[in-house]
């Protein structure tokens, strides 16, 4: 049978399920946008007020329930908008309801209440209102706070990202919106206070409803209402600013040399060892410049997996650093024994090792009493032992939350890794690519734990690595946008080449030395293979990889050349990355929105190669490896160009 041309949902998602619908809200010069019954981009004169207000139901694992809302109305006058609507947050063993009040005028006041009633008695680890504070203008800047008591105090948002909350007990935040305009969030019905959600590789500050230091969960008794709302006042006069027109270019620059670039790999997770082997081929000709492959010292097949190891570094050629966890049952020495014993037995020499503990697998509050587990010293103790003449990693093979709030000493490895994911709290697409901002504030914050040791980024995805946070990964049978599942559908789309180029732009001028994008197979893969899960159109397509592993086969040739300075006018609409090769400049885009985006670039002078990775070449780039260096269209001049959604381009400088 013929299989049919890729939906345009496929080639950008790798699903036919659509995200939520969005609609656009004013009130004056106050806008905001109504998402699944929450509100995002509360702008003020096009200044970004709050990243969002959502009011969130969570069951006892954190797992946040998608409200069933019936009965929406939303009504606009001439001086604002109201919007009513009635939800259900259900499964098979609880439920409860809620009516929500949405109202804002022209002269920026906002508030949003609501009224919830357990249809049964409800365990829950939270129920209510959660606030997004944006990044931009915000990173360490005032705020003022009152607390439940009336008390009054002069707070800074944090530079560099908190471990633990950093606000408590709060009634109001007011903060500066920009010069000349201010933002005040009274939140009452409950006590409120702050994380610093970049933690988890949200781009925002979090204000919730009630404390991580009472007990959760807790039980919401069934019949017994309550009341919660949050109120927004924007005040001032906000200074002038220049407005976009719509449709203008973006501004791309490339400047002078500055840095390198990391070393570019990808993973090899220890169920993945076979069948990363069996494509060999394609992984040798992505040429990356590390594989960062994983023993579990917990699983049985350790032998079998090691092997594999080995044969693909002799095959593929490129260094392999070695993830190895220790079950956290007996001391250090004597579990890495163990594994040592089986890696000599199956022959692999790795150029280096990252040691880990189970227990560091999950997440603890600051503070909170942890499992006994060997130290960061006994490990790096025994890891030394048994591999003497190999460079040795520490850190988290979790993300930045848990390097953060177990950070190791300095000094004792000779690199540190953690790895990041987008899709820990939310899951939509403009979340998920939102989550790039963050970076440079994760960057920033583990450079000041580590200090001047190497950084390495493990491999990441918008599929989860492990969940710190609960049992296990999320299952996602339905090839849907589902938080913390290791089955992400984007993860074959356009989707995740964009968001794979923003993630190593951001890496690379924050002066990582190594950078692991994805893995080579399996669900947060870059090779195609047939797997339990229905994969549309690539089952049956003769396809061979997905289009994030062009990124990979891209850039790791490229891996520790000259980094150009490169400014995007929009970063957070098309992420940029140039380099210096002996022969070439190579510039790299990706729009990481759904919208056509057109960019002027400067400082790409003479005749230009373009290869496009998009909706019109999906289907060639997906069944054709090499199709990075086959295609291409040469230009006498190339200073603006077209980026179609989540397209991702190489522009070289070449002799014409």
């Amino acid at each position: 049978m013929v299989q049919k041309a890729a939906s345009r949902a496929i080639k950008l998602f790798g699903t036919e399920t659509p995200d939520a619908k969005r609609r656009e809200l004013k009130a004056g010069p106050l806008t905001a946008v109504l998402d699944n019954g929450g509100l995002r981009y509360i702008r003020y004169h096009g200044a970004e007020v709050l990243r969002g207000i959502a009011y969130l139901i969570r069951d006892k694992n954190w797992g946040t329930y998608a409200p069933t809302i019936e009965g929406l109305k939303v009504r606009h006058t001439k001086s604002g908008f109201t919007i009513t609507y009635s939800a259900t947050c259900r499964d098979s063993e609880q439920a409860i309801s809620y009516h929500a009040e949405i109202t804002a005028d022209s002269k920026g006041a906002l508030r949003f209440s609501a009224t919830g009633t357990p249809q049964t008695d409800f365990i829950t680890c939270r129920a209510g209102f959660v606030v997004l504070h944006p990044l931009e203008g915000v990173v360490g800047k005032p705020m003022e706070v009152m607390h439940v008591d009336g008390s009054r105090e002069r707070r800074k948002f944090p530079k560099f990202i908190s471990p633990g909350q950093p606000v408590f007990e709060i009634r109001s935040l007011k903060h500066a919106v920009m010069p000349g305009l201010t933002a005040a969030a009274v939140m009452e019905g409950n006590k409120f206070e702050m994380e610093d959600h970049r933690n988890w590789m949200d781009a925002s500050y979090k204000t919730y409803v009630c404390s991580l230091l009472d007990p959760w969960p807790y039980t919401l008794p069934k019949g017994k209402s309550f009341t919660q709302s949050v109120s927004v006042t924007v005040a001032g006069k906000p200074s002038k600013r220049s407005p976009s027109r719509a449709g203008a270019a973006l501004a791309i620059t490339v400047g002078r040399a500055k840095g390198h670039l990391p070393a570019i790999g990808t993973g090899v997770p220890m169920k993945q060892a076979e069948a990363a082997l069996e494509q060999a081929d394609l992984i040798a000709a992505a040429k990356p410049a590390s594989l960062v492959c994983q023993i579990d010292g917990r699983l049985t097949g350790q032998l079998e997996a090691i092997r594999a190891f080995a044969a693909l570094k002799a095959s593929v050629r490129s260094p392999v650093t070695l993830e190895i966890i220790l079950p956290a049952g007996k001391p250090a020495d004597e579990e890495m024994a163990a594994i040592a014993e089986v890696i000599s037995k199956g022959k692999l020499k790795p150029e280096a090792i990252v040691v880990t503990q189970a227990h560091d697998l999950k997440s603890f509050q600051p503070g909170a009493p942890r499992p006994w587990g060997p130290s960061f010293e006994e490990m790096a103790a025994a890891a030394r032992r048994h591999f003497p003449d190999v460079a040795l990693g520490g850190g988290m093979l979790s993300y930045f939350t848990e390097l953060n709030r177990k950070p190791p000493t300095q000094g004792l490895f000779d690199f540190i890794t953690h790895t990041v994911c987008p899709i820990v709290h939310a899951a939509d697409d403009i979340s998920v690519m939102e989550a790039l901002e963050s970076l440079p504030s994760i960057f920033a914050s583990t450079r000041a734990i580590v200090g001047s040791t190497p950084y390495h980024l493990g491999p990441s995805s918008i599929p989860c690595r492990d969940n710190p946070y609960g049992a296990g990964a999320a299952k996602n049978p339905g090839n849907g946008r589902v938080c913390l599942s290791d089955a992400d559908p984007r993860q074959r789309g356009l989707f995740a080449a964009a968001w794979s180029l923003g993630l190593v732009a951001a890496a690379s001028r924050a002066g990582l030395a190594s950078v692991a994008i994805a893995s080579a197979t399996g669900s947060q893969g870059l090779i195609y293979r047939k797997m339990d899960q229905v994969q549309p159109w690539y089952d049956g397509a003769n396809a061979s990889v997905y289009p994030t592993y062009h990124v990979l086969a891209g850039l790791a040739p490229a891996s520790g050349a000259r980094r150009l300075e490169t400014m995007s006018a929009a970063p957070s609409q098309v992420a940029a990355l140039a380099y210096q090769t002996k022969r070439s400049k190579v510039l790299w885009l990706a729009n990481l929105t759904a919208e056509m985006r057109k960019v002027k670039i400067d400082g790409i002078p003479g005749a230009s190669q373009v290869s496009v990775i998009n909706e019109a070449s999906f289907a060639a780039a997906a069944k054709d490896p090499a199709f990075l260096e086959r295609a291409g269209e040469k230009f006498r001049k190339i200073s603006s160009l077209d980026l179609g959604a989540y397209a991702v381009t190489r522009i070289t400088t070449v002799d014409f």
